[in-house]
């Protein structure tokens, strides 16, 4: 399958609820009933949102309520058929839907033309294998070998794959419970990879979204660009930006992620959420994550910010500064809405 989707991105706290249940349980609900391709519910380790309240894993009070992201692709007309239910749900918190191309199953050489930046997003069980060795492990190796600027694996806790909802529990493999790999490279590299990763995996289902690299390792290569307010539907565009580091990366004493996040709260930014990865790779560096024994974490973490453009400049400014020698930046143009200020009637509009 070849064929335009959209993805449905929610982002909330852990403890908020929506009449007796809570948001992630009911989102994820919602994704099994409409049986949506793929889908992946990640827990964060540190961030905040409009109301500037943080949230971190550092704390045993501050942890209890830690930022979580829910994930959800499909073809269009099956996530405009939950949309409404899913910022009815929301309520609060901030909610994106953007375009994409979905592959699935047979992947012929040379199926996309690819001729700008592109994060290829991989959707794989947590205990996929693949010459006896973890799905993830396999993929970003590919995608390093290949020149890919950057790849992170990324543990969901709660999903569906192919249609079927895979939830993590505390006793139990959890083998098919989804996880994400992102990786960003050319239009060139991601294009040829693709029909190499269709070989590797069982199931293969990807997805493809234009980005803009801003930033990687030190080097800055562009800012964010200038956008209109809204677009042709009178959605508002806002920029996303993601920052791919490692905890071993450094800035005053402590990683640059929760730096960032740190600095961006103090210049009043809207919301980022940190992410922690088990693998990964930028740039020039090798693969690593967690290993058995090992003193001290080395996982790659990804940090995303979504905000207006104004407040974007101001956030790219920080980010700039603090990822002067390491880290990978990308940037899309994302339609975003406020889901306690959106009606279900206005969620309905076409992208």
């Amino acid at each position: 399958m070849n064929a335009d989707c959209l993805k449905l991105t929610s982002y909330f706290g852990e403890r908020q609820r929506t009449g007796h249940a809570f948001v992630a349980d009911a989102l994820l609900d919602l994704y099994g009933r409409h049986e949506i391709a793929a889908s992946v519910l990640l827990r964060g380790t540190e961030g905040f949102g409009g109301r500037q309240r943080p949230r971190t894993d550092r704390s045993l009070t501050l942890s209890e309520d830690l930022p979580l992201v829910a994930v959800a692709v499909d073809a269009r007309p099956r996530i405009e058929a939950l949309l409404g239910e899913a910022v009815r749900l929301t309520r609060s918190g901030l909610i994106t839907l953007e375009r994409a191309r979905m592959l699935a199953g047979d992947i012929a050489p040379r199926t996309e033309n690819l001729n700008e930046p592109t994060k290829l997003t991989i959707y794989l069980g947590r205990q996929e294998r693949v010459y006896r060795e973890p799905a993830f492990v396999a993929v970003c190796d590919l995608l390093r070998r290949r020149g890919a600027a950057g790849a992170t694996a990324l543990l969901g806790v709660d999903g569906t794959a192919h249609g079927q909802r895979q939830r993590a529990a505390f006793f139990g493999r959890n083998a098919q419970t989804p996880m994400m790999v992102i990786s960003v490279g050319s239009g060139e590299q991601i294009s040829r990879v693709l029909p190499e990763l269709g070989g590797l995996l069982r199931r293969p289902l990807l997805t493809l979204e234009r980005v803009s690299i801003c930033k990687r390792d030190g080097e800055r290569l562009a800012a964010p660009a200038a956008l209109p307010g809204t677009d042709d539907s009178g959605m508002a565009l806002w920029h996303k930006l993601m920052i791919y580091t490692s905890e071993a990366a450094q800035c005053d004493g402590q990683p640059i992620h929760r730096a960032i996040v740190r600095r961006l709260r103090m210049a009043g930014i809207g919301g980022a959420t940190t992410v922690r990865g088990v693998w990964g790779f930028h740039g020039d560096h090798a693969p690593h994550g967690d290993r058995l024994l090992q003193l001290g974490r080395r996982v790659p973490a990804v940090t995303i910010v979504v905000d207006t453009p104004d407040r974007i400049a101001t956030a790219f400014s920080v980010i700039d500064e603090l990822t002067a020698r390491q880290g990978l930046v990308t940037s899309e143009t994302v339609p975003a809405m406020r889901a306690g200020a959106v009606s279900p009637a206005d969620s309905r509009r076409e992208p």
